[in-house]
C-alpha cells in the first residue's frame, strides 16, 4: 500500500493509491505525452483461509506485451475510528517478495502464516506494487497497485454480529454499523426508507468490508435531518450471509 506503515495507515487499504484512470487523464491533459500501463491481474480478488489452514497463494498475471517486475507486501488490516488501517506485520511471510514476470505469463506468490488465528478471525492485505521500468523520453510509465483480502479464520468456531443505528456528527447522519462478532462481513446496497416515505441511499465510496470487532459508518446525503432521535427507518441491504432488513434506530441527534 505504501512504503511505510505511517503511509499505509493513511491510506485506504481496500482502494489502490490512486486512480490509474485519473493518473492516465493527468497524463495525458497535462502533460501532452504518451501515456502507457501494464494490464496486470492477481487471482483470485479474495483469500479466505480455513481454520488451522497456515498456507495460501495467489497468481499475478502479466497480460501486457512486455515483461514487469513487481513487488509484494502483506499488512495487518484493521478498522479503527471508521477507517481501514494498514500496519506492517511479521506473521505473513511472503515468497518471492519480488518478481519479474514475462508478458503472457503469471507468478504464483506463497502466503504462510506463522501463527493461525485463534479466536476472532485475522484480516490483512496483500498489496501488489508494479515496479515500472526505464521509459524513453516523452513516455509516462503509469504504476499499479493491487490490494487483495485475506482472512484467516480462526480454530473456534465464529460468525459476524451486525448492530445498526443511525446517528448524527456536525449536522450530518451516518449509518452505523457495528460488528460484535468474530468474523468479517461485507455490506452492499443498503438502503433506508424514512417514516415519511422518502428512499435514502447511504455513500456507496467506502469499503464495504465490516472487520470482526469493527465499526464503520457510510454517510446519509440529506438536506435536512433525517429523523428525530427515538425514530426508526427501515433498513435493507445486502451481506454474504444474506438478504438484510431491519428497523433501525435513530440516536445521537444533535
Amino acid at each position: 500500500m505504501a512504503p511505510s506503515h505511517k503511509h499505509a495507515a493513511r491510506r485506504r487499504g481496500a482502494s489502490v493509491a490512486c486512480s490509474a484512470a485519473a493518473v492516465l487523464l493527468w497524463a495525458l491533459v497535462f502533460t501532452g505525452r504518451e501515456a502507457r500501463a501494464q494490464a496486470l491481474s492477481v487471482v483470485p480478488v479474495k483469500i479466505q483461509m480455513a481454520p488451522g489452514q497456515k498456507a495460501a497463494a495467489l497468481s499475478v498475471v502479466n497480460g501486457g506485451t512486455s515483461e514487469t517486475a513487481v513487488q509484494v507486501r502483506v499488512y495487518a488490516w484493521n478498522q479503527t475510528d471508521g477507517e481501514d488501517r494498514l500496519v506492517e506485520s511479521g506473521n505473513v511471510l511472503v515468497s518471492p517478495p519480488l518478481a519479474t514476470i514475462a508478458p503472457g505469463a503469471a507468478q504464483v506468490v506463497r502466503l504462510m502464516l506463522r501463527e493461525t488465528a485463534q479466536t476472532r478471525e485475522a484480516a490483512y492485505r496483500v498489496i501488489v506494487d508494479q515496479i515500472p521500468p526505464p521509459v524513453s523520453a516523452g513516455t509516462v510509465q503509469i504504476a499499479l497497485r493491487m490490494s487483495i483480502p485475506v482472512f484467516a479464520q480462526p480454530l473456534a468456531r465464529t460468525a459476524a454480529h451486525l448492530e445498526f443505528h443511525i446517528e448524527s456528527d456536525a449536522g450530518r447522519s451516518y449509518l452505523v454499523t457495528c460488528n460484535n462478532g468474530g468474523r468479517h462481513e461485507v455490506i452492499r446496497d443498503a438502503a433506508l426508507v424514512t417514516g415519511d416515505g422518502r428512499q435514502l441511499k447511504p455513500s456507496s465510496n467506502a469499503s464495504p468490508y465490516i472487520l470482526a470487532g469493527a465499526t464503520r459508518r457510510w454517510a446519509i446525503p440529506a438536506q435536512e435531518p433525517v429523523a428525530s432521535a427515538g425514530r426508526t427507518l427501515q433498513l435493507t441491504a445486502r451481506s454474504d450471509a444474506g438478504a438484510i432488513a431491519v428497523q433501525v434506530s435513530v440516536v445521537a441527534i444533535r
